[in-house]
C-alpha cells in the first residue's frame, strides 16, 4: 500500500517505519505513470504562484478586502520545510500537500516524469540519475508524521545525509489567489436593472467588452440581461458588476444557475457563514444581502435538503420562493419608473395650473407664481430627470456612445435653463418678451416619464407572458418510509420518491413507479390529448395530473429538468441576435448624433428666419430657435428602431415554445420563411422509428445464433438494433457475452466472440445486397438487418415502420406552398421508394442507403443551386431545411441552413440543430415557418413605422410646416406614440393564427 494515511500501520510487512518496501513504491509509480505526467509537478505550480507547499513555507498573507463573494473558507497553514534540493529544480523531486482541506477532499502528492521520490532524492545533497516517473506517496504524504513539516518523511536522513534547509522568498507581487488564478473561465449572468432603449444595450455591450477577461458576450434589452464567459484568473464577478454599475450608473443582479443552489437565510452575520467551514460537496458560499446567502453546491454529493437539514449547525430556513429573477428584477424596475412618473405627476399639475388656469392677480402674483414653479420644476428636473444626466454622460465618456437619454437632458436643460433666466429677469423687473415656461421642461420629463413608463410595463407583460418557468411547481409531496411529507420543490434531491395527487401540477421529472393515470401535457408540448401513465412511464414538470394517483421516482432535480431546459434554449435565443438586428443597431448607434446635427441646423435657420424674414429681435429670434430645437430633439425617438426586432424575437420564441417548437438560434427565425427545401430523414422521422419484424430467417435455427446476435445489439440504441434485440427478449432469448462491441455509424455494429467476428447492420455494409434471401426481403419493401458470423449469412430480419400521423398533411402543405421536399435514408431502397410513393414526393428528391457524409454531400449541392421563386424574379439563393432525429443526423443538421431536430433524437444532434421540435409531431416545421414569416412581417412593419414616424415628427417639430407645429410642451408625447405601435406589434403576435 503507498502512502498511507492518518497512524494506520504500513500494510507492507517489507517496510520501513509506515514507508513501502522498493518494490510496492515501483508498482505504483508503473500504475501511475500516466497520470503523474498529465498533473506534472504541483510544488512547482504553487511555487511559480507564491503558495505555499511542502518544500517551502510561505509567510500568511494578508487578508484580501472582501468582494461580497469568497470562493473559500480559510485554511490553517501548516509549516513546511525546503529541501537542499527542493522540486523547484530542473530533474529534482516535487512533492505537494494540503495544509487543510476541506471535508471530502483528498491529500495527495504528485510529480513530472523522470523524478526520484521525495524519500530518495530531495535531502540529499546528490540526487541520483533520473528514473522513471515517481511519486513522494512512500514519504511526504504519510500523515503519520508530524505536521511541522517533512522532517520525518521527505527531509529523513535515509542516506545519513544530513538535510541542508534553505529559505526561498517569494515575490509578494506574486501573491495571488491560487483557486482564482487556476479557475479558468466561469459563465456569468447579470440581471440589469435600468436599460431602456437600445442605446442602454449597446452601453452595456460596449462597456463589458472593453474587459480583456470577457468573451462571448450577448446582451438583450427585453430581457434585462446580459451574459459572458469570464477568465476568473483575472478578475472576479463581482469586479465586473462594480465595473459594469460605475460606468453605466445600470445596477446589476447575478444570476446563478438554480439547479445546484439554495438561498438561505442567516439569523447572524452571513459573512461568517461565508467565511467559515463548509459541507462536503458545497462549492461556494456568497452573500446576496445583510440576511441572506446562496450557497451553490454540487447536487450529486449533497442533496438540497441534506444541506438545508443538516448542511450547519444553526438551522437557516428558506427565504420566500423567488420569481424568474429576469421577471423579478423587470417588475422592480417597472415599479421604480411607475413610483417617478406618479411623483413626476403629481408636481408637475400645480406647475401647469399656476401657467395656464385663468387664476385672480395673476399677472401681480406672477413673482409668486413663478417661484413655486421654479420649486417644482427644480424638484422634476434633479429627482426625476436627474439619473438621466450620470447616465448620458457616463455612456458618451467610456462608452463612447450617444444615446435617447443626451437628447433628453439637453431638451429639457435648455427649457429648464432659460426658464430660470427668464424668471430671473422677471424677479429683475426686466421680463423677456416670451416670460418663464416651467410647465414647458416639467410637463416634457413627465411626459417621457409616462411614455417610458408605458413601454417598460408592456414589455414587462409581454416577458411574464412567455414565461417558461413560472410553469414549475413550488411544493412536493415526498415519500419516506411509507409517510408522505409535504416539501418546498427546491429541497427536492437525487433519489427522492414524491407522489401525485390528482389535479395536481407535477413537480419535476421522473418515473412512475406505481399507480397510474392520464396527464396533460399541452403546457409543454401544445398537445391537448390527454396522454395515459403507468408504471415505467415518464413524466414531465409542470405537467397536470388527471384523476389517477402517482407514486414518482425523481430523475432530474427542479433546476435540472425540463422546464429549466427549455427556458434555457428559449433564453438563449432571447440573448442571440439576428442579422436583421445588427442593422438596427447601426441605425440607431447613428440616430441620436444626426439628430443633434439637425438641431442645430434648424436652430440657426429659425435665427436667420427670425431675424431676416419675420423682423423680429435678436433675443426674439433666439428664444423662438431654441423652442424649435427643444421640439426637434424631444419627438425624435431611436427607442422604437432598436425595440423593433428584439420585441418580435422574444414574443416569437415563446409563442412558438408553447406550440412545442424551440428556436435556438433568432437566425432560424430571420430565415425560415424563406425555406426552398426540406429535407428529411426517414426512420424515426417521417415515420414513427418505432420498427417491427415482419420477416425473421435464420440460415441455421439455433439458439446459439439468437443469444451471439443480442449480445451484440443489446445495448446498441438505433431503432433497428432496438427493435430487433426486443424481438429476442420477447422470445426468452438470454445474450451471450460479445467483446470489443464497436458501432458503425451508418452501417451497424461489430464484435467478437471466441475468435469469430460478429457483424450486424445493412446489406450493403455486409456485401449481402445480392444474396437470394436478402433480396427476397427487399423486394417486399422491408428494411433489411443481416447478421454474419465470419463474413457468412446466419441471419436476416425484415422490418417495417408506420408512418407519422401529420407526415401525409404536413408534406402535402409545404408541396402547395412551393417548397420541395426530399428524403434522405441509410434504409434499403425498397423501403425508402415505399414511404417515398405513399409521400408523394419525387423519387428524383429520393436517396437510400446513405452514409452521413452522404447526406450532407446531397445538402451541399441543394444549397450549391439557385431556386427560382416564382416566374420573371431574379434566382434567390435557396435555404435548406433538414429535419432528422439521431446521432448520424447530426452532420446534416449542421450543414443544412436550418437544422430541425425532432424529439426523442439524442443530445449530439440536439446541438447540432437550430430548431427543436419538443413532440414528435412534423406539423412543428409549418409552425417554425409561419411564426418566421409572421414575425418578419412584424418586424418590416416596426421599421416601416419608425422611419415613417421620425421623418414626419422631425419634420413637424422643425417647423416645416407653415400651419402646423407641435407645441414644445407636448413634445414629450413623442416617445409614447414612436414606442407603443411597436410593442403592440409584437403582442399581438400573440393572437396571429399560428
Amino acid at each position: 500500500m503507498v502512502g498511507n494515511t492518518g497512524d494506520a500501520p504500513s500494510d507492507c510487512s517489507r517496510g520501513n517505519s509506515g514507508t513501502p518496501c522498493g518494490q510496492h513504491t515501483q508498482s505504483a509509480r508503473d500504475k501511475y505513470e500516466y497520470r503523474l505526467k498529465a498533473l506534472g509537478c504541483i510544488c512547482r505550480a504553487l511555487l511559480a504562484l507564491g503558495q505555499e507547499s511542502c518544500c517551502v513555507q510561505i509567510p500568511p498573507l494578508a487578508p484580501r478586502p472582501s468582494t461580497g463573494r469568497i470562493r473559500s473558507g480559510p485554511r490553517a497553514s501548516a509549516t513546511s520545510c525546503a529541501s537542499a534540493d527542493p522540486c523547484c529544480a530542473p530533474n529534482l523531486s516535487a512533492c505537494a500537500s494540503n495544509a487543510k482541506p476541506r471535508s471530502g477532499s483528498g491529500k495527495g502528492c504528485f510529480t513530472t516524469a523522470k523524478t526520484a521520490s521525495c524519500a530518495d532524492v530531495c535531502c540529499d545533497e546528490k540526487p541520483p540519475e533520473e528514473t522513471a516517473a515517481s511519486s513522494c506517496a512512500d514519504a511526504c504524504c504519510d500523515n503519520s508524521k508530524s505536521s511541522t513539516g517533512c522532517v520525518h518523511a521527505c527531509c529523513s536522513q535515509k542516506k545519513g545525509t544530513q538535510p541542508k534547509k534553505t529559505a526561498i522568498e517569494v515575490d509578494a507581487a506574486r501573491n495571488v489567489d491560487l483557486e482564482m488564478r487556476l479557475s479558468g473561465k466561469e459563465h456569468v449572468i447579470f440581471s440589469i436593472l435600468g436599460m431602456t432603449c437600445t442605446g442602454c444595450e449597446t452601453k452595456v455591450s460596449r462597456t463589458l467588452a472593453k474587459l480583456p477577461a470577457v468573451t462571448n458576450l450577448k446582451s438583450s434589452l427585453i430581457l434585462s440581461r446580459a451574459e459572458f464567459d469570464l477568465d476568473v484568473g483575472t478578475t472576479s464577478a463581482v469586479e465586473v458588476m462594480k465595473h459594469l454599475e460605475r460606468t453605466t450608473e445600470f445596477k446589476c443582479e447575478r444570476v446563478t444557475n438554480q439547479d445546484s443552489s439554495l438561498d438561505l437565510i442567516c439569523h447572524g452575520d452571513p459573512i461568517n457563514i461565508v467565511k467559515g467551514d463548509w459541507p462536503n460537496g458545497v462549492t461556494e458560499v456568497e452573500m446576496v444581502d445583510g440576511k441572506t446567502i446562496r450557497v451553490a453546491f454540487d447536487a450529486k454529493i449533497i442533496g438540497a435538503r441534506d444541506l438545508f437539514e443538516k448542511g450547519w449547525p444553526n438551522h437557516m430556513p428558506l427565504p420566500p420562493l423567488r420569481a424568474d429573477l429576469t421577471i423579478e428584477v423587470g417588475a422592480k424596475h417597472v415599479r421604480h419608473v411607475g413610483y417617478m412618473t406618479l411623483l413626476s405627476i403629481v408636481l408637475t399639475i400645480p406647475v401647469l395650473v399656476l401657467s395656464w388656469a385663468p387664476l385672480p392677480d395673476k399677472e401681480r402674483k406672477a413673482i409668486t407664481f413663478g417661484s413655486v414653479s421654479l420649486a417644482f420644476a427644480t424638484i422634476i428636473q434633479f429627482v426625476v430627470a436627474g439619473p438621466f444626466y450620470p447616465k448620458a454622460l457616463k455612456a458618451l465618456i467610456f462608452s463612447r456612445v450617444i444615446e435617447m437619454d443626451l437628447l433628453i437632458i439637453l431638451s429639457t436643460s435648455a427649457a429648464y435653463v432659460f426658464s430660470v433666466v427668464a424668471f430671473g429677469h422677471l424677479v429683475a423687473h426686466k421680463p423677456l418678451s416670451t416670460g418663464e415656461f416651467f410647465e414647458t421642461s416639467t410637463l416634457l420629463v413627465t411626459l417621457i416619464m409616462v411614455g417610458r413608463f408605458v413601454a417598460v410595463l408592456a414589455r414587462q407583460k409581454a416577458v411574464e407572458s412567455i414565461s417558461i418557468r413560472s410553469l414549475q411547481s413550488s411544493t412536493a409531496t415526498i415519500v419516506d418510509q411509507d409517510v408522505e411529507k409535504k416539501i418546498d420543490a427546491r429541497l427536492l434531491q437525487y433519489g427522492d420518491v414524491f407522489r401525485v395527487s390528482p389535479d395536481s401540477k407535477i413537480p419535476t421529472d421522473g418515473t412512475v413507479i406505481s399507480g397510474c393515470s392520464e396527464i396533460d401535457e399541452s403546457m409543454l408540448t401544445g398537445e391537448s390529448q390527454l396522454i395515459e401513465k403507468f408504471k415505467g412511464s415518464s413524466v414531465v414538470a409542470g405537467s397536470i395530473n388527471g384523476s389517477g394517483l402517482l407514486t414518482v421516482r425523481l430523475t432530474r432535480i427542479p433546476g435540472d429538468n425540463t422546464i429549466s431546459t427549455i427556458a434555457g434554449m428559449v433564453d438563449e435565443a432571447k440573448l442571440s441576435k439576428p442579422k436583421i438586428q445588427e442593422i438596427a443597431d447601426q441605425v440607431a448607434t447613428y440616430f441620436v448624433p444626426v439628430i443633434i446635427f439637425i438641431t442645430i441646423c434648424v436652430f440657426c435657420i429659425w435665427i436667420a428666419i427670425g431675424i431676416a424674414v419675420q423682423n423680429k429681435s435678436g433675443s426674439e429670434a433666439t428664444i423662438q430657435a431654441i423652442t424649435y430645437g427643444i421640439i426637434v430633439l424631444i419627438v425624435s425617438c431611436p427607442c422604437a428602431i432598436g425595440l423593433a426586432v428584439p420585441m418580435v424575437i422574444v414574443v416569437a420564441t415563446g409563442i412558438a415554445a408553447e406550440k412545442g417548437v424551440i428556436f435556438k438560434s433568432p437566425n432560424a427565425i430571420e430565415v425560415a420563411h424563406k425555406t426552398t427545401h426540406v429535407v428529411f430523414d426517414k426512420t424515426g422521422t417521417l415515420t414513427q422509428g418505432k420498427l417491427t419484424i415482419a420477416r425473421e430467417e435464420y440460415l441455421v435455427t439455433s439458439l446459439s445464433t439468437k443469444a451471439l446476435l443480442l449480445g451484440l445489439i443489446e445495448t446498441i440504441k438505433h431503432p433497428v438494433s432496438v427493435a430487433v434485440a426486443t424481438h429476442l427478449k420477447t422470445e426468452g432469448v438470454a445474450a451471450t457475452g460479445v467483446s470489443n462491441i464497436k458501432s458503425v455509424i451508418g452501417r451497424g455494429v461489430e464484435g467478437t466472440f471466441a475468435g469469430r467476428i460478429l457483424r450486424a447492420g445493412n446489406s450493403r455494409w455486409l456485401n449481402l445486397s445480392d444474396d437470394p434471401l436478402v433480396q427476397s426481403v427487399l423486394s417486399q419493401g422491408y428494411t433489411a438487418f443481416c447478421f454474419t458470423v465470419d463474413g457468412s449469412l446466419a441471419g436476416v430480419f425484415g422490418l417495417e415502420d408506420s408512418l407519422r400521423e401529420d407526415a401525409f398533411s404536413t408534406i402535402s402543405k409545404l408541396q402547395q406552398n412551393g417548397i420541395s421536399v426530399h428524403i434522405l435514408s441509410g434504409d434499403d431502397d425498397g423501403a425508402v421508394r415505399a414511404v417515398a410513393s405513399h409521400l408523394n414526393i419525387p423519387i428524383t428528391n429520393v436517396r437510400s442507403r446513405c452514409t452521413p457524409a452522404a447526406k450532407q454531400t446531397y445538402i451541399k449541392n441543394l444549397l450549391a443551386t439557385t431556386y427560382p421563386r416564382s416566374p420573371g424574379k431574379t434566382a434567390n439563393k435557396p435555404v435548406v431545411m433538414f429535419c432528422g432525429d439521431g446521432t448520424n443526423d447530426a452532420i446534416a443538421l449542421a450543414q443544412a441552413t436550418i437544422g430541425v431536430h425532432i424529439n426523442e433524437g439524442t443530445d449530439v444532434a440536439q446541438s447540432a440543430a437550430d430548431v427543436v421540435l419538443l413532440r414528435p409531431r412534423l406539423s412543428g416545421i409549418l409552425t417554425a415557418i409561419v411564426v418566421s414569416r409572421k414575425s418578419i412581417h412584424r418586424i418590416a412593419f416596426n421599421f416601416g413605422w419608425s422611419f415613417v414616424y421620425n421623418m414626419f415628427a422631425i419634420l413637424l417639430g422643425a417647423g416645416a410646416f407653415v400651419h402646423a407645429r407641435i407645441p414644445p410642451e407636448y413634445a414629450g408625447l413623442g416617445e409614447l406614440v414612436s414606442v407603443l405601435p411597436v410593442i403592440a406589434a409584437g403582442i399581438l403576435l400573440r393572437w396571429a393564427k399560428i
